[in-house]
Parts: structure tokens; sequence; C-alpha cells
């Protein structure tokens, strides 16, 4: 099963809500992991069809990038990124903006991948989008991009506002402290 096999995390101790940047890092470790598979599910579909492991995978996926992307962009926008713009560094705030205009983009994306993820999930016959690669691409590298431009200035917030943040990011996942 060498599809489903590569959907299971690896075996280390997550951050927790005290560590909000640490826990929006193992989410990009997750992105990057199920963008991967999204390419190897492509692959797998050509070579054997549309069965039982390639619906597991792709059901894990759509999982994924239903609830658990929409989750992370919140708490990015929501609190990370105005407890960035406080401190008041033009050049921050120019990657925040166009930061956030990639959100809207690989929205945009996962829009088009979907329907294909959900036939493969429904093990229906599957019309591959023709935005795979760059949702595939795309999505890992905005991760990069935020994890060498912005996560880098979390270090400078007081305690307070990432306190904040990892109680938020708590609240929106039904998490009690």
């Amino acid at each position: 099963m060498w599809i489903t096999t590569s959907t299971k995390a690896p075996i280390s101790q997550a951050p927790s809500f005290d560590d909000p940047v640490g826990l929006l890092t193992a989410c990009h470790d997750n992105v990057r992991r199920f963008c991967a598979l999204s390419l190897k599910l492509d692959t797998h579909i050509s070579q054997q069809g549309v069965d039982e492991e390639a619906a597991t995978a792709a059901s894990n996926i759509l999982r994924y990038f239903d609830n658990a992307a929409p989750l992370h962009h919140a708490d990015e926008e929501d609190d990370l990124f105005p407890s960035l713009r406080a401190l008041d560094d033009p050049k921050l705030s120019a990657d925040l903006k166009q930061i956030e205009a990639e959100h809207a983009e690989l929205a945009r994306l996962w829009s088009d991948v979907r329907p294909w993820m959900q036939a493969i999930a429904d093990r229906a016959a599957p019309v591959r989008p023709a935005s795979l690669a760059a949702f595939a691409h795309d999505y890992p590298a905005h991760a990069a991009r935020e994890e060498a431009l912005l996560y880098p200035a979390a270090q400078r917030l007081p305690a307070d506002p990432l306190a904040r943040i990892g109680r938020n990011m708590s609240q929106r996942r039904g998490v009690t402290r």
C-alpha cells in the first residue's frame, strides 16, 4: 500500500498550542506530505486505476484540505498576521500582503483539484484537473515562503500575543486547554 502509508505522520511529539508557530510549521509539513501524495495518487491512478488504496488516499487528502488547511489559514490571517503587522515593519507588511494574496490563489487551486479528489474518494471516474501540478507545487512553495519570510518575525512578538494566538488556535479546533 504505497499510497496510504505515506499519509501517516512521522512519529514525533507534535508542538503544543503553547508553541503556535511550531504548530503552524507542523501543518506545513502536512501540506508538503499531502501535496506530494496528490502527485503519487495521480501516478497510481494512471497505472492502477481508481482502487481502494487510491480512494483512501484521496479521502485523507480531502479531509486535510477541507478541514485542517482552512483552520491553518484562519490561524494565520485572524491571529498571526495581525500580530505581525503590529510590529510596524514595512518589509514584513509587504510580505504579509503577498502571502495573503497567495492564500486566495491556493483556495482557487484547491477548488479546481477538489472535484478530482472527491471523484477518486467516491471511486468514480476522475477528470484530472489541469491545475494539479500547480496545486502540488504552489502550496508547499507558499509554506516555504511563510517559513522564511514571516515565521522568524514571530520571534519578535511579546509572550502575550503568542499566548493569545495559541489560545485562539485551540478554540478554533474545539480543544480545551
